[in-house]
């Protein structure tokens, strides 16, 4: 389903750890998040935990960018109610390089998501804990 873009973009990058999710099967600690919209309320930049402020028609672009550059990893799945956003894998013309894209059908309080990484040789993806938020704008009184 395609909802029209009216809003913002904001990219969602995560930085990953290859080698270190390789060694420890987990993602705890070895994934961090921020986004491009600080500005306008998003909170826990550089963390597990990043909350990225939306509004309704924001577009959201999911992209991943490993620690090591001779690592591989990607993006395999977002995990979100689709009621309010259905991201999409999009790849970069040309190049297998991926990311994903989505838009937000409608003004949110919170939801939580998680995004699901392949990894090195790994056979199957692994996915974050759902400590990832979408959140409104801030109340202004």
């Amino acid at each position: 389903m395609t909802t029209e873009t009216t809003g913002r973009t904001i990219t969602i990058a995560s930085v990953i750890d290859v080698v270190g999710i390789l060694a420890t099967d987990s993602t705890e600690g070895q994934v961090y998040f921020m986004d491009t919209n600080k500005r306008n309320g998003s909170v826990g930049q550089g963390t597990e935990q990043l909350k990225t402020a939306v509004e309704k028609g924001d577009r959201l672009v999911w992209m991943v960018q490993p620690l090591e550059c001779e690592a591989y990893a990607a993006i395999d799945d977002i995990i979100i109610d689709k009621e309010f956003c259905e991201p999409e894998k999009k790849t970069y013309e040309g190049t297998d390089i991926s990311f994903w894209v989505g838009t937000v059908k409608k003004d949110i309080t919170v939801t939580s998501y998680s995004v699901k990484f392949k990894v090195g040789t790994r056979a199957k993806s692994i996915a974050t804990a759902p400590t990832l938020c979408l959140i409104g704008p801030p109340v202004t009184p």
